[in-house]
């Protein structure tokens, strides 16, 4: 993949999960070069931030020629201060594309080396090591991407074929050569918001998958009951004017389209009235968790479907300080590297996932509890009562996780707390906020995985098999080959890590 212009979420896709190699466009490095040599001329005999200053509240001391160069190695080596667990591989290389595309906006004053070696680190599947703690979201990622500016210049730690190794021992091995600062790199690179906003676009595609599996295991349920159609419909839908409401309510209809179970409410309740029926043997209407889904999925979809227009903003934005505009011929001090579009928006995916995650346990609830649901035995047990359990054990789990995701939701936005010698006195917690929002996702794969499998004891139990939707039997079929029926008690959590893990590649 060739870049050059605007990245979408979906190029991250390709380079992250597809293992894309992507390429610079000459176009690029012309305009990278233009930046960094206009910034070179711009700069003598002027007093610009972090090129000829100290950093941050130390701003006002002028630094000597012969010492700003060791100013950014100083810089990079003393914010190497991150603690606490690894980011995964997938978000750090989502942070270095993220890198990679500011910086070759040509706003950055960078060398081309710099966007060169990103590149390389990206195609090798070398990993920088960044950790989760550190951060605080304004002056962008300084910590974390300090780790990733250790590396570019040799130094620290990188995950390379599976192990933790020595930067400089991995670039021996692949014949990389680490930067040399020429102007302001160590700033450059430090100065932005693209460790939230790369955990963030793998954060948008994990629940862009849970919006899907949430969706089917939602019809596969509404099958379950022979539910009727008309809260599906489109007429009903319609007259609610929010579009993730009718799109969710769309794709169920396409879903459940050749399913032999869902039923037409004209066929059974509006076919005949007895005086002397007091009362009614079938429900009237399904539980909320089940016809309701339109109306607390759509609220989900349109919250992801923002989120991906901000971050896509942000990842093709300008997130440095200072700005360097060569059309100007000029240099602009302000504050892009400020976070708090990301921070807001991995708030308002972290509640809706875990709104979601809400809808997936009373789904399951209701699945579990035989007073309820009137069809089923309890807890999907298909053993016998009393002596095995059936579901019985993993519902717990299920109702734990769920409670430790309502926790995390409260937001991170409205918990700044100045620092920085109170330079930085309001500040935006971005990388915190995708982080949390990152464990509320992955707790939603395991609530979902819970309901998914006893989905498919109930589609056995009631023998309808051959009678759901061919979405659905296909869904049936795939957990079916990890996981068999079973009437026995058994040691659950195998085929659950191993469903999970399904559940995340679909």
């Amino acid at each position: 993949m060739k870049i050059n212009n605007f990245l979408k979420l979906s190029d991250f896709t390709k380079v992250i999960i597809e293992n894309e190699k992507i390429e610079l466009d000459e176009t690029l490095l012309a305009r990278v070069d233009e930046s960094f040599q206009f910034l070179k001329e711009f700069s003598r005999n002027k007093v610009i931030y972090g090129v000829n200053t100290g950093f941050g509240p130390m701003a006002q001391f002028k630094i000597s020629d012969e010492d700003t160069h060791q100013l950014q190695y100083n810089l990079i080596r003393s914010h190497s201060s991150g603690i606490g667990n690894p980011l995964p591989a997938d978000e750090v290389k989502a942070c270095m594309l993220a890198r990679l595309n500011t910086l070759s906006l040509g706003k950055s004053g960078v060398h081309q080396s710099v966007v060169n070696l990103i590149k390389e680190l990206i195609n090798r599947d070398v990993i920088p090591l960044i950790f989760e703690h550190g951060g605080v979201g304004a002056s962008g990622d300084l910590v974390q991407l300090a780790h990733l500016a250790l590396v570019l210049i040799g130094e620290g730690e990188v995950f390379y074929n599976g192990e933790r190794k020595p930067t400089k021992e991995v670039f021996a091995a692949e014949g990389l050569e680490p930067i040399q600062v020429e102007i302001r790199e160590g700033l450059a690179l430090m100065n932005g918001t693209s460790v939230m906003s790369g955990i963030g676009a793998v954060n948008a595609h994990k629940a862009n998958q849970l919006t899907d599996i949430s969706l089917r295991l939602s019809c596969a349920i509404n099958e379950i009951v022979q539910a009727y159609d008309d809260h599906l419909s489109e007429v009903l839908n319609g007259t609610k004017l929010h579009e993730g409401q009718q799109k969710i309510a769309a794709k169920m209809r396409a879903h459940l389209s050749d399913s032999k179970l869902i039923r037409k409410r004209a066929d059974h309740l509006y076919t005949h009235f007895e005086e002397q029926e007091k009362v009614f043997k079938e429900k009237v209407q399904e539980y909320y968790s089940l016809r309701c889904v339109p109306q607390i999925l759509g609220p989900v979809l349109d919250t992801l479907e923002y989120t991906e227009k901000v971050l896509e903003n942000e990842i093709n934005s300008a997130n440095d300080n200072p700005i360097i505009n060569v059309e100007d011929q000029h240099v602009y001090h302000g504050g892009n590297f400020h976070g708090d579009y990301i921070s807001l928006e991995m708030d308002k995916l972290k509640i809706v996932v875990t709104k979601l995650t809400m809808l997936a346990e009373r789904q399951l609830n209701y699945l579990l509890n035989s007073k309820i649901n009137e069809i089923l035995p309890p807890f999907v047990n298909l053993g016998k009562l009393g002596f095995n359990f059936g579901m019985q054990g993993v519902q717990f789990t299920a109702t734990s996780t769920t409670a430790e995701s309502q926790m995390l939701s409260n937001p991170m936005y409205v918990h700044s707390i100045p620092n920085n010698n109170d330079n930085q006195d309001i500040v935006s917690m971005g990388t915190n906020a995708a982080v949390i929002c990152r464990k509320v996702i992955d707790n939603a794969f395991e609530v979902l995985t819970i309901e998914a499998i006893t989905i498919v004891q109930a589609i056995e139990y009631l023998g309808f098999q051959d009678k759901v939707s061919s979405a659905t039997k296909k869904l049936y079929d795939e957990i079916r080959r990890i996981i068999p029926a079973f009437s026995n008690d058994m040691v659950m959590y195998p085929y659950l890590e191993e469903v999970k893990n399904y559940l995340k590649c679909m």
